[in-house]
């Protein structure tokens, strides 16, 4: 009875460290290839944009362009190759969740052919996303389980120069939803573009960093909170908008700040903190007596040593001593509120 007892005091032990492993990582890596946690193998992870570029173009972030232009995911390397030198590797879902949608006609996206993926993780919805892939295995509405295969990866998009053999990767991205009603929007604003791919375009999807994600679950002192990670962003503006009513607030509850102000005298509009890749990650509600002026859209405020160090999206813009959000970051904003 006593061996018993320790054997089922152990496995409690073990079932609790299990779980708890779970919560600390709630993502997994999208291919076999784990090179990330290994010091200078940063080569042997990410795949640059041409051999005599830096390991960082193929990361996330103002990595191309001398720091102009936003990559926003990771060009996974491959590791597995046919007897004609193309990638073989399995692609597996990061996290479980509902495949939302599935791309199978390379030429409508520079992401060839594609699949997003719906997560909840810590009560969020999260979009993981693998492109340039060669074949997919799963369909749209399928539930998927963290590590089951779903795609093949490939050198697959529209652009006009190919992704090499040497170069094949699968990109890979984690983001927020900005807008269900994105395809409406479009629709209504959008400048003679084609939009082939519904709430599923790209533009609809803001991304976080999945290399300091995936780094973050790895530190074994830390337990890792994605709530946490979100609300800790780095703020490059924050804005003010006169909308008291958009599909984020519902989606995104958990970032909704409390202000008691607005509870009692009633909401008038949201003072919005955006990170330089324009995640909303904090929203503030304000009363009528709190707002001064009377635009729709109002720039509050910009960290100028978050601008200079990430300027890539490039949604506000200094002249002389005043800031203001460019085009971009109108859209960006419209988009949002919608």
């Amino acid at each position: 009875m006593k061996f018993l007892i320790v054997r089922v005091l152990a496995l409690g032990i073990w079932l609790s460290q299990a779980a708890g492993l779970s919560a600390q990582t709630p993502f997994q890596f999208p291919t076999a290839n784990h090179a990330l946690y290994t010091v200078g193998s940063e080569l042997k992870f990410f795949a640059p944009t041409s051999p005599d570029r830096s390991w960082t173009t193929g990361s996330f972030g103002c990595v191309r362009s001398d720091g102009w232009q936003m990559h926003e995911g990771l060009d996974i390397r491959s590791q597995q190759h046919d007897r004609r030198g193309e990638p073989t590797d399995a692609v597996m879902a990061t996290a479980d969740g509902t495949v939302m949608y599935v791309n199978l006609k390379a030429g409508l996206s520079n992401y060839g052919k594609y699949i997003v993926i719906r997560h909840i993780i810590e009560g969020l919805e999260i979009y993981s996303l693998y492109a340039h892939l060669s074949a997919a295995s799963v369909s749209a509405g399928q539930t998927v389980r963290a590590g089951d295969v779903i795609a093949t990866m490939g050198r697959t998009s529209n652009t006009s120069e190919r992704i090499g053999k040497e170069r094949a990767h699968v990109h890979f991205e984690l983001n927020l939803l900005v807008n269900d009603s994105y395809a409406a929007w479009f629709k209504k604003n959008g400048t003679g573009e084609r939009n082939d791919h519904g709430e599923w375009n790209g533009q609809n999807l803001d991304g976080l960093d999945p290399r300091e994600i995936l780094l973050a679950e790895h530190n074994p002192v830390k337990p890792f909170s994605l709530l946490n990670f979100l609300r800790g962003q780095t703020e490059l503006c924050r804005v003010l908008v006169r909308a008291t009513n958009f599909p984020y607030l519902k989606r995104y509850a958990a970032l909704v700040l409390k202000n008691p102000r607005a509870d009692r005298e009633g909401v008038a509009g949201y003072e919005i903190a955006l990170n330089y890749n324009g995640v909303a990650f904090a929203l503030m509600p304000r009363a009528a007596s709190e707002i001064k002026g009377a635009a729709k859209v109002q720039l509050i405020s910009v960290n100028e040593a978050e601008y200079h160090a990430n300027p890539c999206r490039k949604l506000v813009v200094q002249h002389g001593s005043r800031w203001q959000l460019t085009e971009k970051g109108q859209r960006e904003m419209e988009m949002l509120t919608y």
